[in-house]
């Protein structure tokens, strides 16, 4: 007895794609939608901020002792720059 032909794998292929297609065609016509609240937004803004704020140095050196020389020297402090450093002060609070 001989068997000249089967055709079993060519017809489960078939049926396989033919189920892929409309599992697929079903999924993709869904589309993800994803909503943020504002307070989300606000507490993400926090987190970034604290972030930026905890690796940022408390005190510059190179600003102190910039400003240690220019005390030092007798010349720096006059009138005009007492004056001009309290104006900058109440602009800066808004006086």
């Amino acid at each position: 007895m001989t068997i000249d032909k089967i055709s079993g794998p060519s017809q489960i292929t078939d049926l396989q794609s033919m189920k892929g297609n409309s599992a697929s065609q079903r999924v993709s016509s869904f589309a993800d939608v994803i909503s943020v609240s504002d307070e989300a937004k606000e507490m993400a803004d926090a987190y970034y901020l604290n972030k930026v704020s905890e690796e940022t140095p408390d005190v510059r050196a190179e600003l102190v002792e910039q400003v240690k020389l220019k005390i030092k020297d007798p010349n720096y402090l006059s009138e005009a720059t007492i004056a001009a450093t309290a104006d900058q002060i109440l602009s800066a609070y808004g006086l």
